[in-house]
């Protein structure tokens, strides 16, 4: 028997990582453990014959505990984006202990080109990758395209307003959605290529901004003007807003990247994991309408 470990199991990510082990890879139950630093969230899922377990990233002993036993382990990237320097000592604490209770594979959700990416958050990957390549064990690094999700968090209100201020410039970038990283991911957790492999796993597109929005009018029935900004008029923007620094900066840093042709890349690595095509932005939207509506 493999034992297959999930971290942040409880978290958007984690859950649906979970749900296609079960109903899409089709394995077994008692072969997955799903790991959180608050196991009552995971209640639903430990109904379905999966074990939790505790695994706290601050917590080196709740570590040991969590990756006993385990061969392959998924590590996801915590949540924290406030403190500097904190989620990539998390990842490093995460990676330390996988290697010590002697994980046969390790796979990890990065980003696309974190050693040339303006996202405020890149460093945290690029060290995590380093530290998973330094324990010498095979491993998966899974890196995720932008979340078509992400846009959900402020397209409604623009188009409420009809306008979308954006520092993209002329750039393009491949969205993927959530569940479709969860089903790439799932299927590299049960069936792990051989050896030690990169993959980025991409929608089937890159789009530009005037492309993107033209798919978000389409699929909320109202019009979307974009409207170029530089980055500091972004951020000026988004903090009269009320948005908290950090956010502030990851946003502004995300559109810069797109900007820099850091995100316009299309690969086939998904379908290379799950036979199947990466689901389109314009798809993806038909099923958000209710969400867009605000």
């Amino acid at each position: 028997m493999t034992k297959l470990l999930v971290t942040g199991a409880a978290g958007q990510l984690g859950r649906a990582v979970l749900t296609h082990l079960l109903e899409t890879s089709k394995v077994a139950a008692g072969d997955i453990v799903a790991a959180s630093r608050d196991t009552a969230k995971l209640a639903d899922v430990a109904a379905k014959g999966v074990e939790t377990r505790k695994a706290d990233f601050t917590d080196e002993a709740s570590l040991a505990a969590a990756f006993a036993g385990i061969d392959r382990v998924l590590i996801i990237s915590t949540d924290d984006l406030v403190t500097p320097g904190g989620r990539l000592a998390q990842h490093k604490a995460a990676v330390a202990a996988a290697a010590k209770a002697g994980v046969k594979h390790i796979l990890y959700t990065s980003m696309p080109n974190p050693d040339k990416s303006l996202v405020s958050f890149a460093p945290d990957h690029l060290g995590t990758e380093e530290a998973i390549k330094a324990t010498g064990i095979p491993y998966t690094i899974i890196r995720n395209a932008w979340y078509d999700d992400n846009y959900l968090m402020s397209m409604p209100h623009n188009l409420a307003g009809g306008k979308w201020f954006t520092a993209m410039g002329a750039g393009k970038v491949s969205n993927i959605s959530r569940d479709d990283c969860a089903r790439g991911a799932a299927a590299a957790l049960a069936n792990p290529p051989a050896g030690s492999k990169t993959l980025t796993l991409t929608g089937p597109q890159s789009l530009d901004a005037t492309e993107i929005a033209a798919l978000f009018s389409k699929a909320a029935g109202k019009p979307l003007e974009v409207v170029p900004v530089t980055d500091e008029q972004l951020a000026q923007g988004m903090t009269a807003a009320g948005l908290p620094d950090f956010l502030v900066k990851m946003l502004v840093s995300a559109d810069a990247n797109v900007r820099a042709g850091n995100f316009d890349l299309v690969t086939n690595d998904y379908e290379s994991l799950t036979g199947t095509k990466p689901q389109t932005l314009e798809a993806y939207l038909s099923t958000r309408k209710a969400a867009l509506a605000g």
